[in-house]
C-alpha cells in the first residue's frame, strides 16, 4: 500500500464567455437601482457638467435627478399632453423639452415655470436639441417637418419639410452650429445646413430610423433602426462603412461611451449590446427584464442608466476602489531568509542528506486506499465539492466504476443520501463534460433502487427526472451520430465530384496536346 497512486482528477475546459478587458471593465458595476416611473421612459439624457444629473422623460413629468440619488430632486410637469423627449443644454443650465401637443418648452434648471415657448409644430415632438452654439434649438415632430428655433427671440427661422413620415430622432453637431442630423420613419437619415435651407447630406437606412448618433468630430454618424446598426462616413458623402445585426428585436436608442472607443445600442429584445469602434465587433452585452426604450452614459462611464417599456428605470453606479488599510501591518521576514542555503554547492568532504519530500493524500484518497468506497464517495458528494469542484466528483465516480465497486459504493443508501446522488445527477448530467460517466452511473443506480420505487415520494420525483433526462440525452446523441453520418456521406460525395473534376481536367488537357502536336 506504500505504493498508492492518487486518483488523477481530470481537467475541463471553463465553459462561459472569454474574460477580456471590456468584460471587466463593463462588470465593474454595483447591483443596478430601480426606479419605477409614471409610464414607459422615452427619453434619459445626462448633463455634461457637473453634478451631472440626468433628465428622466416618463408620461407628462420629466424628471430631474441627482447622480446618486433615488428620488427627483426636480420635477416639470407643466405639459398639456404627453412629454416625449428632454436635453439638456451643453453648460447644463437649461433643458428643452418636446410634447405630444406639438409644443416645444424651454425650462431653467433652477426654475420650474417655462422660460419659452416655441409653437409651430401641428402633432407630437419626438426630437429636440441645441445646437453648437447654445442659442438655437432644433426639433423634429411627426407632421414631417424640422424647425429650427432662436431661443432670445422665441422665434422659428428655418422649416425643412424634405421628410415624408414622422421625424422619430435627431441630433445637432458639437463643432458646426449650423449643422444637424434628422431620422425619420420614412427610412432616411438626412443632414441639414442652416446656411443652405436644405438638406446637404441623404442616406438610406432601409428600415424606420429609431435613433441617430453624431460622433464628436463630426465625421461618423450612426442610425438605428429595425434590426440594423449602421455606422456612415459623412465626409465621402454618406458612404455606408459597416451595417451591424446584432439584435433579434428593433434597435431603440443609441449611446456613446466617455472615451468615444466604444458604441452602445439598445433594443426592445431587453439587451444592450457594446461594439467596439475599431472593429464594430460586440465586446459586451447586458441583459434586462424589459425591452429597452431608451439609454444614457454618465461621465467617465461612472453611472448607466436604461428605461424600459414598464416604467422601470435601472441605475447602474460603477463600484469604487477598494481602499487599503492604513493599519501597518506587523514586518515579515525578508524573501532572502527563505531561500538562504538554497544555491549552496556541495564541497568535497561534505555529506548530502536528501530529506524526501512527503507528499498528503486527500481525504478521498485516503478512504480509497484503505477501501472505503462508500465513505469516498459521501465525501466528494458533499455540497461544497459538488457545487465548486464537481470534477472532482466525476473523476472518483469514474475511478470506482474502473475498479468495478460502483454498484457497491452506491447500494445500501437511505433515502437522504440516496437523494444527493440524484440531485447531483440532475444537475450535471445535461453537461458534455460529464455525461459518458454520469449516464452509466444514472443507469446503475436505476438498476439497483427499481425494487424499492414507491416508498418515497421525494426519491419517486427525482427518480422521474432522471429518468426523463437520461432518456434526452440519449435521443440527443443518437440524433448527433445521425447528423455526423449525414456530414460523412456530404463530404464523401464532395470529395468523389472533386476528384472527378481533376480526372476530366487532364484528360481535356491531354486531349489538346495531342489535337497540337497532329496539327
Amino acid at each position: 500500500m506504500a505504493g498508492y497512486k492518487p486518483v488523477a482528477i481530470q481537467t475541463y475546459p471553463v465553459l462561459g464567455e472569454k474574460i477580456t478587458q471590456d468584460t471587466l471593465y463593463w462588470n465593474n458595476y454595483k447591483t443596478p437601482v430601480q426606479i419605477k416611473e409614471f409610464g414607459a421612459v422615452s427619453k434619459v439624457d445626462f448633463s455634461s457638467q457637473p453634478p451631472y444629473n440626468y433628465a428622466v422623460t416618463a408620461s407628462s413629468r420629466i424628471h430631474i435627478y441627482g447622480r446618486y440619488s433615488q428620488e427627483p430632486i426636480k420635477t416639470f410637469s407643466r405639459f398639456k399632453d404627453t412629454a416625449y423627449c428632454a436635453t439638456f443644454r451643453q453648460d447644463g443650465r437649461l433643458l428643452v423639452a418636446g410634447s405630444e401637443d406639438g409644443g416645444v418648452q424651454l425650462f431653467d434648471i433652477s426654475g420650474r415655470a417655462p422660460l419659452r415657448q416655441f409653437e409651430g409644430h401641428t402633432k407630437a415632438v419626438h426630437s429636440v436639441d441645441f445646437t453648437a452654439d447654445k442659442y438655437h434649438v432644433v426639433s423634429g415632430a411627426d407632421d414631417y417637418t424640422v424647425k429650427l428655433w432662436d431661443i432670445p427671440n422665441s422665434k422659428e427661422i428655418l422649416t425643412f419639410k424634405e421628410h415624408s413620415d414622422y421625424v422619430r430622432c435627431g441630433c445637432a453637431s458639437k463643432l458646426n452650429p449650423d449643422l444637424f442630423v434628422t431620422g425619420s420613419y420614412d427610412h432616411t437619415v438626412k443632414m441639414f445646413d442652416a446656411r443652405t435651407n436644405q438638406s446637404v447630406i441623404s442616406v438610406e437606412h432601409g428600415q424606420p430610423v429609431e435613433s441617430v448618433l453624431l460622433f464628436p468630430s463630426g465625421g461618423l454618424l450612426v442610425s438605428a433602426g429595425g434590426r440594423y446598426v449602421k455606422v456612415w462616413d459623412m465626409l465621402k458623402g454618406g458612404q455606408l462603412l459597416v451595417s451591424l445585426k446584432n439584435h433579434h428585436k428593433t434597435v431603440t436608442c443609441l449611446c456613446l461611451s466617455s472615451s468615444g472607443q466604444r458604441l452602445l445600442s439598445g433594443s426592445l429584445d431587453r439587451k444592450v449590446k457594446v461594439y467596439s469602434t475599431t472593429s464594430y465587433k460586440v465586446v459586451h452585452s447586458f441583459d434586462y427584464t424589459a425591452s429597452i426604450l431608451s439609454l444614457a452614459l454618465a461621465h467617465e462611464d461612472e453611472t448607466i442608466v436604461v428605461g424600459m417599456t414598464n416604467g422601470i428605470l435601472s441605475v447602474k453606479h460603477r463600484k469604487s476602489e477598494a481602499k487599503k488599510d492604513s493599519v501597518p501591518r506587523r514586518r515579515r521576514p525578508a524573501y532572502r531568509t527563505f531561500i538562504k542555503g538554497k544555491n549552496y554547492m556541495k564541497q568535497q568532504d561534505d555529506i548530502l542528506i536528501n530529506r524526501p519530500l512527503k507528499k498528503h493524500l486527500e481525504l478521498y484518497d485516503r478512504d480509497l486506499k484503505n477501501f472505503r468506497i462508500s465513505k469516498a464517495l459521501d465525501r466528494v458528494l458533499e455540497p461544497t465539492c459538488t457545487i465548486k469542484t464537481p470534477e472532482v466528483t466525476v473523476s472518483i465516480i469514474k475511478e470506482l466504476n474502473r475498479r468495478g465497486v460502483l454498484a457497491n459504493a452506491l447500494a445500501g443508501r437511505d433515502e437522504k443520501e440516496i437523494s444527493r446522488v440524484l440531485n447531483f445527477l440532475i444537475r450535471n448530467l445535461s453537461q458534455p463534460r460529464f455525461a459518458p460517466v454520469l449516464i452509466n452511473a444514472a443507469e446503475i443506480i436505476i438498476d439497483i433502487y427499481l425494487p424499492v420505487i414507491g416508498q418515497s415520494p421525494v426519491v419517486d420525483k427525482k427518480f422521474l427526472v432522471l429518468q426523463g433526462l437520461v432518456e434526452k440525452e440519449i435521443d440527443y446523441q443518437r440524433e448527433l451520430l445521425e447528423t455526423l453520418g449525414m456530414m460523412d456521406m456530404l463530404f464523401a460525395t464532395m470529395t468523389r465530384k472533386e476528384s472527378t473534376s481533376v480526372l476530366q481536367h487532364n484528360t481535356s488537357d491531354g486531349f489538346l496536346e495531342n489535337n497540337k502536336i497532329e496539327s
